[in-house]
């Protein structure tokens, strides 16, 4: 069994990732850490653990960490960075869901996450978690940045196109909107049902932190100089992100639906539907699927590929915990076989 501890339970990252490993066959879970809930029943804070996690929340100090063979910091940004030295020379492999590790230039985190990398010299050594593209990496990591909900469902669109030449990646063009669980569970006015419900909006259009991040992943896979304009939206409801993605095919696109497929023909979790398609994020939620749809406007050259996750599953926990299957060499869809739920 795997000795497994959370570092910040209570946020919906956290709770979701407790939802997937207390029935995961090869995992024990030790500790979940929460400085202001400590002495609290986990299931006293999410009633739907009830007989299935009996652990209370406690404080840092005193979870036995070091111990640990893994170690889940679901955390805001800039704490991980904090604790993940020590973990790391105790000899405990750690998987990060926030932003911490993302980056490769401590120059670039800095600039966009507001405050300097606490140990930048972990960032070469960090892999980036997207199994699809890292996953012999990710096997043999001690530590794994789990990738963000927009940047899992941006690469997964784009990944066949542009590590094939096929499009003009100077101009790639990712129109995303997201549940509102996707701004964490803390105390937010825009938040609030009443000024989220019934609405639509763009936001970070200047910039997101999240950008710098899909930039970098698909940038790995070509040469040429990627463009990349990335408009976040927020949707009046709690999972779930759609990923609009446009970009120009050349001359030598060829049989799309047929390259998608043979792509990810041998991907557990990513699920390419039938020409023409239109998925959508209910499809998906509570899963760790992604599933992408292509389509080719009166046979003009912009390709349109829709992309759906469940941000908290796959553009998260789920994620997480698929990584945590490559790193211990379990089977890949361990804990992870649930079916998304319907209505």
């Amino acid at each position: 069994m795997i000795k497994t501890a959370i570092v910040g339970g209570t946020g919906y990252t956290g709770v979701e990732l407790l939802r997937l490993l207390a029935t995961h066959p090869e995992v024990e879970l030790t500790a979940i850490t929460s400085r202001s809930e400590a002495g609290m029943a986990v299931a006293d804070m999410f009633p739907n653990l009830r007989g299935h996690v009996d652990l209370e929340f406690v404080e840092p100090a005193g979870a036995g960490l070091g111990q640990c063979d893994l170690v889940f910091f679901a955390t805001p940004n800039g704490v991980a960075m904090q604790q993940v030295p020590a973990l790391l020379e105790a000899g405990v492999r750690v998987i990060d869901l926030a932003a911490d590790f993302r980056l490769r230039d401590a120059a670039e985190w800095a600039q966009w996450y507001g405050q300097p990398h606490a140990c930048p010299e972990l960032l070469e050594q960090a892999v980036y978690g997207l199994p699809e593209v890292n996953r012999e990496h990710i096997a043999t990591a001690s530590l794994v940045a789990n990738p963000g909900c927009y940047p899992t469902a941006v690469q997964l669109g784009f990944l066949p196109l542009v590590e094939n030449g096929l499009v003009d990646v100077s101009h790639l063009i990712a129109d995303a909107k997201s549940g509102v669980s996707g701004a964490g569970r803390k105390a937010s006015v825009a938040n609030l049902l009443g000024e989220a419900g019934e609405n639509f909006k763009a936001y970070a259009v200047s910039g997101h932190r999240h950008l710098p991040e899909i930039r970098q992943g698909l940038q790995q896979t070509t040469d040429a100089k990627l463009g990349l304009t990335f408009v976040p939206h927020l949707t009046p409801m709690i999972r779930g992100i759609h990923a609009t993605l446009y970009a120009t095919l050349n001359e030598t696109a060829g049989d799309l639906q047929a390259l998608y497929e043979a792509r990810y023909r041998n991907e557990p979790f990513v699920d390419i539907l039938p020409a023409g398609s239109h998925p959508e994020t209910r499809s998906v939620r509570g899963a760790n699927s992604c599933r992408i749809a292509l389509h080719r406007p009166q046979g003009g050259d912009t390709l349109v590929v829709l992309s759906v996750i469940d941000n908290l599953v796959k553009g998260a926990a789920g994620q997480a915990v698929q990584n945590m299957n490559v790193m211990f060499g379990l089977d890949e869809t361990a804990g992870l076989d649930g079916i998304a739920l319907l209505p």
